[in-house]
């Protein structure tokens, strides 16, 4: 694999006009294509096979009428007063005069007036699904809280919610970025050339992405994920590659033959990285959920992207940008041979202490993070709900106007949906359902049935006593379940917002052993192949799971249990939202395994060519310290970018790879793994024969390209009219 990507950044470098042409009209044509095919996104979660959504799914041809998008405007009077019929009226008639919706149920006809007379719900009924409602249907929805003529008037449900993507809180990250290469390279051209590369990638994989979204429905959290990942990856490979190339200009090579090596050797790593990411990512397909495999699959593409642009796009940039890819100063041989002897880096001196101290260095590492992740055994998972939206949201601030004048539970509604074969059976399945429900421990209230014009679908409206996330509620939707699944002449299913995410995060749960278990064998597969060892895989399939277990740890204390939750600007601690833990460890896997083939490659590269395996990981150290150092800070800039956006989904996401990244790369690659790579000594690199025959050998350190390239007689000639 080395010896084609060597042939490949020699003809990007050569060709390198036509390489950045080719790129940017791709980008244009993406680009184009975004804006005439792109769609909304979507903030619903579909889970198929799960009663909740069966029944949802059943609503849609027998109730459809109770199957669009829902608003609810909780009014409440000042203290001490009560509502009047007089005063609720013009609220309902103008929420009924937005265009779209269908019924705006006047809350003293329907009974939704709280004992004490002073608050009232008014349950508002769109025609269209969320991603069917215009701005202007929004606005005009929104717009009723600000008339409320001496009354509180909040605006909440599913049409407020709004998709946070794009903005300052994200611009940050890339500046940090941006001012992390200016240091690393001591170039501005190095360090803008290798910023802008990354920036054509992620637009030509997020142009893309928006096009398909007008044929694929994809979550309001696919493209920030995409554009998490895209622009954190895809300036890391470019640094890796820069920083092999600059090497090897320090070293003597022409320019050509420099950017060639780079992409041969670096290249390969960058390869297998983003390999290991797509392959992680697309594994999100195995847990059979829809909007979660669609998150991986949107994710790898940009993913898949940044590889090509850093092999392709990258060399031919590198040959515009010639000798101010250098510091000045090191332009000149002079210059090079003076910092070739200058101060020894930082990374050697850092490898030879843990080798020193090894032990001590691994029980207190281990020790450490295996503390740090204690609270995983109380981590609960669920869909979030407005009571942990921002406090200054419309969707919080009727949570807890509601939750004020009626208890939580009215904010997570449960629906019992009845479908008989004959409306007398149907509607005695009713009446049983509701007075079966009706005894159930946790129910505050439940509603009378209403009918299909056919009469042969009812739905029943229960009250638990609870909140949407809270774990009582679970108890309560599968004592519900249990009770009336012995109604006879009618099938009974429990649906609703709430039950839906009790649904998603039981199977959610079900599938993350299963996962980490394909996640873990896989890693100790690919790096077997990588590196030739059992024992190397092994180590870091351990690591993954100490970076994983210590950041789930830190990610349940701060946004669930609420340690330092204002620090992240998270006003109410609440449970994981529930596809975290494995979009985490999907993410967090491939990314660590792109520390481990860096500086691991390494160590072998020196290794295979005849340096002691202690000196090897100290070579290992040393050359990509500095570079895995400014490859880490530049993806926790990006990652603790999104942790500043008001969406507590994608700041919980955010916190939590930046924090992933943090340990994994400066605690368990940096010090954890130079340190058991000292006390294995040369039984790193065992591999037993019948293994070593079996496996291929994908070249990854470019031993053989180095051999190749280095033998008296050319072995990898030019072709015939090549520039130079």
């Amino acid at each position: 694999m080395a010896t084609l990507l060597y042939r490949l950044g020699r003809w990007c470098f050569g060709h390198r006009g036509l390489v950045v042409a080719i790129w940017l009209l791709l980008l244009g044509l993406m680009g184009g294509a975004a804006a005439a095919f792109s769609g909304a996104t979507t903030a619903e979660f579909r889970m198929p096979g799960t009663e909740s959504q069966r029944a949802m799914d059943a609503l849609g041809t027998q109730f459809p009428q109770a199957t669009g998008t829902t608003g609810t405007i909780v009014i409440a009077a000042p203290q001490d007063r009560k509502l009047t019929p007089d005063q609720v009226a013009p609220i309902v008639r103008k929420a009924a005069a937005i265009p779209g919706v269908t019924a705006a149920v006047d809350p003293f006809q329907a009974r939704s007036v709280s004992p004490d007379g002073r608050y009232a719900l008014v349950q508002v009924q769109f025609a269209g699904k969320v991603a069917d409602i215009t701005a202007e249907q929004r606005t005009a929805y929104k717009d009723i809280a600000r008339d409320g003529q001496g009354l509180r008037v909040e605006v909440g449900g599913e049409i407020v919610q709004e998709t946070h993507f794009g903005g300052a809180a994200e611009a940050i990250g890339v500046l940090v970025a941006a001012v992390v290469l200016v240091i690393t390279f001591g170039s501005l051209v190095a360090a803008g050339m290798t910023l802008l590369n990354a920036l054509v990638g992620v637009g030509v994989g997020m142009a893309g992405l928006y096009a398909l979204t007008g044929v694929v429905e994809l979550n309001d959290a696919s493209p920030v994920l995409a554009l998490m990942l895209g622009l954190a990856v895809g300036i890391d490979y470019s640094l890796f590659i820069t920083s092999r190339y600059r090497q090897n200009l320090l070293e003597g090579l022409e320019a050509r033959d420099a950017a060639g090596r780079a992409i041969g050797t670096a290249g390969s790593a960058v390869v297998f990285a983003g390999a290991t990411v797509v392959i992680a990512l697309a594994g999100l397909a195995v847990v059979g959920i829809p909007f979660l495999t669609a998150m991986g699959l949107a994710a790898a593409a940009t993913v898949t992207v940044a590889v090509l642009v850093a092999l392709t796009l990258l060399p031919a940039v590198l040959a515009f940008a010639g000798a101010r890819i250098l510091p000045r100063k090191r332009r000149t041989g002079a210059g090079a041979a003076a910092a070739a002897h200058g101060k020894e880096p930082f990374g050697y001196r850092w490898g030879r202490f843990v080798i020193r101290v090894r032990v001590p260095v691994l029980l207190a590492g281990v020790l450490a993070l295996g503390a740090l992740a204690l609270p995983v055994t109380d981590m609960h998972l669920a869909l979030p709900d407005a009571g942990t939206a921002a406090e200054d949201t419309p969707q919080r601030k009727a949570y807890d106007l509601t939750s004020e004048g009626f208890g939580e539970g009215f904010n997570g509604r449960l629906v019992a949906v009845v479908s008989g074969g004959d409306a007398a059976a149907t509607r005695a399945a009713a009446e049983r359902t509701t007075a079966l429900i009706g005894g159930v421990k946790g129910v505050q209230a439940v509603a009378p049935a209403q009918f299909n014009e056919a009469g042969t679908t009812a739905l029943v409206a229960v009250i638990p006593a609870t909140g949407p996330t809270d774990t009582a509620t679970e108890d309560t939707v599968h004592a519900i379940r249990d009770r009336v699944a012995d109604v006879r002449g009618a099938e009974v299913a429990l649906t609703g917002v709430t039950a839906i995410g009790i649904d998603i995060s039981a199977k959610l749960a079900d599938a993350l052993p299963v996962y980490l278990l394909l996640v873990v064998g896989l890693s100790v597969l690919l790096l077997m192949l990588v590196f030739r060892s059992v024992l190397v895989p092994v180590k870091a399939a351990a690591g993954f799971l100490l970076t994983v277990g210590s950041t789930f740890g830190l990610t349940v204390l701060v946004f669930q249990q609420g340690h330092l939750a204002g620090l992240v600007g998270v006003d109410t601690p609440g449970p994981l939202v529930s596809f975290l833990p494995i979009i985490l460890i999907g993410i967090l896997f491939g990314l660590a395994m792109d520390y481990e083939v860096f500086l691991v490659s390494r160590m072998r590269e020196d290794f295979v060519h005849g340096d002691s395996p202690r000196q090897a990981t100290v070579n290992g150290l040393g050359h990509n310290a500095r570079v895995v150092t400014a490859a880490a800070l530049i993806m926790i800039a990006v990652f603790a970018g999104f942790v500043l956006t008001p969406d507590p989904i994608i700041k919980s996401i955010g916190f939590a790879l930046a924090v992933g990244v943090f340990i994994d790369a400066f605690i368990v690659r940096m010090t954890l793994v130079p340190a058991v790579m000292a006390l294995l000594g040369k039984a790193a690199w065992w591999l037993p024969r019948p293994l070593d025959r079996a496996l291929p050998d994908l070249d990854i350190e470019g031993e053989k390209l180095r051999r190749a390239l280095d033998a008296p007689e050319p072995r990898l000639p030019e072709p015939a009219g090549a520039p130079r």
